[in-house]
Parts: structure tokens; sequence; C-alpha cells
């Protein structure tokens, strides 16, 4: 087990054990936005016995400790996301790829003066086709 990912659960509330730590070296160093299926895929490949059902289970104690988003981006379709600093995504319509938006780049305004409502938290998630070069 890595020390950092030991520690990192640890300070996260979170009894580190092999099937936990593994579960995080994978999916908390990710640059992509898995779902239960495909992080349970990954573990697999280093820790062949770990189950379905305890990747589901990690994945939400993961969530509810803070160390994860679970972004439901489509109907029936829920991806974790380990980059817990505010950011927007951008879903590609062809793939499906999901990328991330900086926090900045997108103008949101009022969203606290929205009469009968408190917001706690909002993102943006935008869908199109990715341009092939970057225009300015």
């Amino acid at each position: 087990m890595d020390a950092a990912t030991i520690q990192q659960l640890e300070q996260h509330g979170i009894r580190a054990s092999a099937q936990r730590a593994a579960i995080a070296q994978w999916v908390l160093a990710t640059a992509t936005h898995p779902s239960a299926e495909q992080v349970w895929t990954e573990v697999k490949k280093t820790l062949p016995m770990v189950s379905r059902a305890t990747v589901y289970n990690t994945l939400k104690l993961f969530v509810e400790k803070g160390l994860l988003r679970e972004l439901a981006l489509a109907p029936g379709f829920v991806v974790y996301d380990p980059k817990m600093e505010d950011h927007h995504h951008f879903i590609e319509d062809e793939t499906g790829a999901i990328h991330d938006v900086p926090w900045g780049a997108i103008g949101v305004h009022r969203v606290h003066e929205i009469d009968g409502f408190d917001v706690r938290e909002y993102s943006v998630v935008l869908r199109g086709k990715k341009r092939s070069g970057r225009r300015r």
C-alpha cells in the first residue's frame, strides 16, 4: 500500500484496508471521470479479488467523506470526479468524453438571488463538439 494514499484516506477518517487503498490509488489519480464499473475493471488489474460491491461501497464512502464528487451528467449515468475544486464540465456529443472546464471560464450571475431557493452549490454542464484547433 502506498503511504501517501493511506495518509490521504486516514486524513478523511477512512480506515485504509487493502481494497480501499487500491481503489483510492487508482480513482484519486485518474484524469478521467470513470463510472463505478470502469473503476472496478481497472482496480481488478492490480487486485483481482476485489468485488464489484466493494468498489461501489468504497466509492460511496469516498463521496461521503469528501474525497470524490459523484456526478450524474446524464440520466442513469453516474461518474466520479477526483478533482474537488470548483469546475464545470464539457461532454463531447460523439464520444461522451468528459472534459474539465475551469471555473472562471464561465460566468454565472446572480445564482444566490434566485427567489425561494438557498443555493448550496452549482456547476454548468456543456455539451457539444470538440474543435480540432484552438480558437481565441
